[in-house]
């Protein structure tokens, strides 16, 4: 929906005198966006009062007055539920926010004081901060711009491990007696796509991230359209300039038209009308939840992210880029769920994030574009603790599960680099899901989201 001339112009000129920031929270299922975003407003609704920011300067310093909502500028996207989230964990007992299903925003205005005064500087400035939260199984669709029907089909048949398989077992059996060039009817192609939207919820159950195409996990108004109702080919044998030959009743053909359907009128235009105008982002990642589920699905995690990690334009940027062709221009990845390893873990969460996004690090560093890795905790759910036993101190983590069981544990060791076969071989590193923890006060308690917030913003506040 387009915005009234009025408010474009005015968003315009605030970009120009540099006032206006877009921020993209994006990430793959399960990885906290919504938790993050809830502490993000949280904390900065409660700056300069009980919110403890000491790595963000201003906030340090005194300077960081506050943020009050806004009203958004797209009046035809849902807003944020920051308020449901906060009463979901001040709840009895308290329970996480609810994952958002959709695409939502929320608009704060930033007060703050100059950091140094002149003749020209105002009492306090204002930074009207833009935030922007997409479902992860809808990026996972980004990567599809830059595929055809025929290379798609090919990327997928890297997906061979067998826990994976066994999860499509069904649409296995029933694609195997479908040959390319025959005929197929609509009831056909119905049941046969259908089988293959189970077997991606199964396996996004199952702990796997790279899952495509995304919008059959969400499909929202597009439930049981024809354009959700196609599904790759495993067993391409025949020559490309064959397949591309068929007519167009062939089954090759009919999956063709509807997988660049797919891409022209859904992907693409999510690509265009949003992240194609974002500032910064932030990219969060469960790698804690892959490496507990085992080697399939850490490197099918590892594979998903690499995909995605290209869809994005990054880039150094001018006034003028900056109005008419914008390009994120500072990036943040961040291991989140840090809590659920003790804090001498978390050095190696961070090196193991960052060997697990190795190659699209070098890209980005090539492009001389700011990145940044970190281990956070959005929402504090454990407390850090030691036990002694032999005469040795060891740490360990108290927390209550969700099932409502306080556990006091050692979660294991998290390796720096890339796990080898050793280590999956004598793998002991396990943690449960926690619950948050009772709040004792309006701020939600974290770890490090001052230090995110000082990279993603903190240059603004100055």
């Amino acid at each position: 929906m387009r915005q009234p001339l009025s408010r474009e112009l005015n968003n315009l000129l605030e970009r120009g005198r540099d006032r206006q920031l877009r921020l993209a929270v994006t990430g793959l299922s399960q990885a906290g966006k919504t938790a993050f975003l809830t502490s993000l407003v949280n904390q900065l609704r409660h700056a300069g009062l009980e919110a403890r920011l000491d790595l963000l300067p201003a906030a340090r310093e005194g300077r960081l007055l506050g943020a009050k909502r806004l009203n958004q500028p797209d009046l035809g996207v849902p807003r944020f539920p920051y308020d449901p989230g906060m009463a979901a964990l001040s709840d009895t007992p308290p329970r996480w926010p609810e994952p958002t299903r959709g695409i939502s925003e929320l608009r704060l205005e930033l007060r703050f004081t100059p950091a140094q005064r002149g003749w020209f500087t105002p009492e306090t400035a204002q930074l009207t901060l833009d935030l922007f939260d997409y479902p992860g199984e809808w990026l996972l669709d980004l990567p599809l711009l830059q595929h055809d029907f025929y290379s798609w089909c090919q990327a997928q048949r890297q997906h061979t491990g067998p826990h994976r398989r066994a999860l499509f077992t069904e649409w296995l059996t029933a694609v195997e007696r479908l040959e390319p060039d025959a005929e197929v009817d609509e009831a056909t192609l119905a049941s046969v796509a259908k089988m293959y939207a189970e077997g991606l919820k199964r396996a996004k159950q199952a702990g796997f991230s790279d899952l495509q195409p995304g919008r059959f996990l969400l499909p929202g108004e597009l439930e049981d359209a024809p354009v959700l109702q196609f599904f790759p080919l495993p067993d391409l044998t025949k020559p490309r300039e064959i397949l591309e030959a068929l007519p167009q009743e062939s089954l090759y053909a009919t999956l063709k038209a509807r997988f660049r359907y797919y891409q022209q009128q859904v992907v693409r235009p999510f690509y265009r009308d949003h992240f194609r105008r974002f500032d910064r982002q932030i990219v969060l990642v469960d790698v804690l939840g892959a490496l507990n589920a085992g080697p399939e699905r850490f490197e099918d995690l590892s594979h998903a992210l690499g995909q995605l990690m290209k869809s994005f334009d990054y880039g150094k940027r001018s006034l003028l880029t900056r109005l008419f062709a914008p390009k994120i221009d500072r990036l943040a990845i961040a291991a989140t769920k840090a809590d659920h390893v003790t804090p001498d873990q978390h050095a190696n969460v961070v090196a193991l994030l960052e060997a697990l996004l190795a190659e699209p690090l070098k890209d980005l560093r090539y492009a001389n574009v700011p990145v940044k890795a970190f281990s956070l905790a959005a929402i504090r759910a454990t407390t850090a603790r030691e036990v002694q036993e032999d005469g040795k101190r060891t740490p360990a983590l108290r927390g209550t599960t969700l099932e409502g069981e306080e556990v006091l544990l050692y979660p294991g060791d998290v390796p720096s680099r890339l796990p080898g076969t050793d280590f999956w071989q004598r793998q002991g590193f396990d943690y449960p899901s926690f619950r948050p923890m009772h709040r004792e006060s309006d701020a939600l308690d974290h770890i490090r989201m001052d230090a995110a917030l000082d990279w993603l913003i903190g240059d603004k506040l100055q």
